[in-house]
């Protein structure tokens, strides 16, 4: 067999093989939260009645590289930092199929705060990095959700600073910087 020959099916196999793990990671994505929207829904307390906004939440997209956005009612909250705070736990809430949640199953909101820059500070429970699935897009995917979230719905949040129980953090999964606040990034968006 020549080089180039050699170079040709070494080629195809990795192809081959990532795309199947790209296929793999999706399918064990999806039936994760189809679990986590079977299991917990009925945990989930229903909104309590009372004024509401629509804000737009983020969710993973159907071949799972993007994410998609969708308008959802949303608790108000009085202020910036009370609003940012029921935005949160609205995108942190199971979702019923066909939505997918890039946010880890059991992932709670801590804290929040807002200083007067506009930088929100989310202090997410240790289930964000403890149970996270892994890999580059579905970190990306994760911390874009919230991000997001906050500086497409509140123009008083300039960027979002991650917290994983009370700490700063490094990064979720070994992958993405977040020893400073981000900005929103659209281009994620489908």
């Amino acid at each position: 067999m020549t080089r180039g020959r050699v170079l040709a099916v070494a080629a195809a196999v990795a192809l081959t093989a990532f795309a199947i793990t790209a296929l793999v990671t999706v399918a064990v994505r999806r039936r994760a939260a189809g679990a986590q929207a079977s299991t917990s829904a009925a945990a989930v307390p229903a909104a309590p009645p009372g004024r509401k906004i629509t804000a737009r939440l983020y969710y993973v997209s159907t071949d799972g590289t993007k994410l998609t956005a969708m308008d959802r009612e949303v608790a108000y909250g009085e202020g910036a930092a009370a609003q940012a705070q029921a935005i949160v736990n609205a995108q942190l809430a199971p979702v019923a199929a066909p939505l997918v949640s890039a946010i880890p199953p059991g992932t709670r909101l801590r804290a929040l705060y807002l200083n007067e820059k506009g930088e929100a500070y989310v202090d997410l429970s240790r289930e964000a990095a403890a149970a996270h699935t892994g890999g580059t897009q579905d970190e990306l995917l994760t911390i874009y959700t919230v991000v997001n979230a906050l500086t497409a719905n509140l123009p008083a949040v300039t960027s979002v600073q991650l917290l994983v129980d009370g700490k700063e953090v490094d990064t979720l999964a070994g992958h993405i910087d977040l020893r400073k606040p981000l900005e929103k990034n659209l281009a994620l968006v489908e």
